[in-house]
């Protein structure tokens, strides 16, 4: 059974940068295509980024390109989301997502088959 835990979330000035991680046991993260996902309060859950197995390809939200940078450590078995340039609107729980789909990184949740727990991000003025 795959488990997805993130960590590095917290509160943040606007301009200030977070490193979320997400440690992936169970199986060994190469096996898997990772995305990050967040979801504000009141809003629905929206893709972030994600970055196929062989780090070969990566997808950002139009809101967050440029700002945010994923990557993998295969042999930490971790997953990282830079997240730079933070603004207020970046506010969210944060989650980390397992898929097996092959070729470029889905952006849509309903590929993704594991879940982690979350971490909250809270970007202030």
């Amino acid at each position: 059974q795959v488990r997805l835990v993130e960590s590095g979330g917290g509160l943040v000035l606007a301009g200030g940068s977070l490193r979320l991680s997400c440690e992936v046991s169970g199986r060994t993260l190469s096996s898997y295509t990772m995305g990050w996902f967040r979801q504000a309060p009141g809003k629905e859950r929206e893709f972030v980024a994600a970055i196929s197995r062989n780090s070969g390809g990566t997808s950002y939200a139009d809101s967050v390109k440029g700002r945010f940078t994923i990557s993998r450590v295969n042999a930490e078995d971790t997953t990282v989301l830079q997240a730079n340039s933070l603004k207020p609107e970046d506010t969210a729980v944060y989650y980390c997502a397992a898929s097996v789909a092959l070729g470029p990184p889905p952006t849509d949740g309903g590929r993704y088959f594991a879940w982690g727990q979350g971490t909250q991000v809270i970007v202030s003025f």
